[in-house]
């Protein structure tokens, strides 16, 4: 894979992938990161997941939508058009701990030019516990259950920057990717009540139950 800080020093569109574990923080870092960063969008590749898995037959699901080798390349293409096409930073929460995978995905979007940001955010697996438990998810879920998976794939060098988040709240994480990346965030402006409401709504509306 290209190494991140080779692909920093090109020009051009910006792609920040923020990986981690479930609970590690992704979706609402990026929705922060998007409240503060005018002219970016958010890409959720989860969604080309939901409608594959919905228009194949059921004895063709697999346990994760990311083994079909569709996903890869319908968001692979997806990002590269939005890479060319739109203007601002493109955002993507996504964990994905499989390196082959992260190959094909980032690795094949630096390779034809596209700088990708990439960064993991870590935590203790009691840490992602409790913030799992505050989006209503148990040490059953699906999404506690990856969580020896993910933290063990993550170690390795192929997924670029570490952000260890324990003791973090969501405003830290975003200044340390914007930092990073070499962002100018807009002022944060909200109250308290404002900023605690927003991303209340953010976690209720991106809880995943199962895969």
């Amino acid at each position: 894979m290209v190494a991140q800080d080779e692909a920093q020093h090109r020009a051009g569109p910006l792609i920040v992938w923020i990986n981690g574990a479930f609970g590690a923080g992704k979706t609402t870092a990026a929705y922060e990161l998007h409240r503060r960063l005018p002219g970016s969008l958010v890409f959720d590749p989860e969604e080309a997941g939901f409608y594959i898995r919905a228009r194949l037959p059921k004895h063709l699901h697999g346990d994760d939508f990311q083994d079909y080798p569709m996903w890869r390349s319908i968001n692979r293409e997806m990002l590269a058009y939005l890479a060319e096409n739109h203007p601002g930073p493109i955002i993507v929460p996504m964990t994905v701990v499989s390196e082959r995978y992260m190959d094909e995905l980032v690795g094949a979007l630096r390779s034809s030019g596209v700088r990708v940001d990439h960064y993991a955010l870590t935590a203790s697996r009691q840490t992602l516990l409790r913030r799992l438990r505050s989006r209503w998810e148990s040490e059953r879920s699906w999404a506690a259950q990856q969580i020896d998976r993910c933290l063990a794939g993550l170690a390795g060098e192929t997924f670029d920057v570490h952000i260890q988040t324990d003791g973090m709240n969501a405003s830290e994480v975003v200044a340390r990717i914007a930092e990073l990346s070499g962002l100018a965030l807009t002022p944060d402006r909200r109250g308290p009540l404002k900023r605690g409401w927003d991303r209340l709504r953010t976690k209720a509306g991106h809880i995943r139950f199962g895969r």
